[in-house]
């Protein structure tokens, strides 16, 4: 037994380790949600990851973003992520994209390879062409819906999107994918009602929302819980 997932096989065999190491990966989207769903699947002995993010660590991630220290600030996430999942388990292969995933970037992916695919992405129009071109692979797929203004990290749950509410995000994703023909997906989202934010922030022309230390990492963590189970049949 591999000393290091021994605990882990304790629950679940030696041949579902196997199954693990032997899965391929690809978390879209490395911040407070993604980070740590890459942090659990490290952990849990999955043999392949690919990482997809354009973004740098900033000091308003720290907050969060399990990536994110004082000594990561400045650093493209991707990297940070790589180094951080081959310090815990060195034999996982990782392979970093350090790219806005978009109608420019979606043909550089061939979804058909991974035996997962992890939805942690912000941008809407991404999570579409995500969960289309996933759906058009037939390759399993889990969507994070949103975390930001929550507060309560035991309001999160996972079910079928057609059974979410209350999520803004969800409702705008379960419009939009009707118009598109998917009326299925397993998304992870909290039925928590926002919380209104004390003070503003904007990112440009755009609202950027609260965040805590727990909703988005809680979400990481179902979401990595929802593809280790899923892949093992447990």
């Amino acid at each position: 037994m591999d000393g290091q997932f021994s605990r882990f096989v304790m629950l679940t065999g030696e041949d579902a380790l196997a199954r693990l190491r032997g899965a391929r990966v690809a978390v879209f989207g490395i911040g407070g949600v993604g980070g740590y769903a890459v942090e659990a699947l490290a952990r849990s002995g999955v043999g392949t990851l690919d990482l997809i993010d354009n973004d740098t660590v900033a000091v308003s991630n720290l907050n969060r973003q399990i990536i994110a220290t004082h000594a990561t600030v400045g650093k493209e996430k991707v990297a940070v992520a790589k180094a951080r999942v081959l310090d815990i388990s060195p034999d996982t292969a990782v392979h970093t994209y350090s790219l806005f995933y978009g109608p420019e970037t979606a043909d550089l992916f061939d979804l058909t390879q991974y035996d997962y695919i992890v939805d942690a992405i912000d941008s809407v129009g991404s999570k579409l062409l995500l969960i289309e071109r996933a759906k058009e692979a037939g390759t399993p797929i889990v969507s994070s819906m949103g975390t930001g203004n929550k507060f309560d990290p035991t309001r999160l749950t996972v079910s079928d999107i057609s059974k979410t509410s209350v999520c803004p995000l969800a409702r705008v994703m379960r419009t939009e994918l009707r118009k598109r023909g998917i009326h299925h997906l397993k998304v992870v989202w909290s039925d928590e009602a926002a919380v209104k934010p004390q003070s503003e922030e904007t990112n440009g022309t755009k609202r950027v929302p609260g965040s805590t230390a727990f909703v988005p990492a809680t979400a990481g963590l179902i979401l990595a819980s929802e593809v280790v189970r899923d892949l093992i049949g447990k």
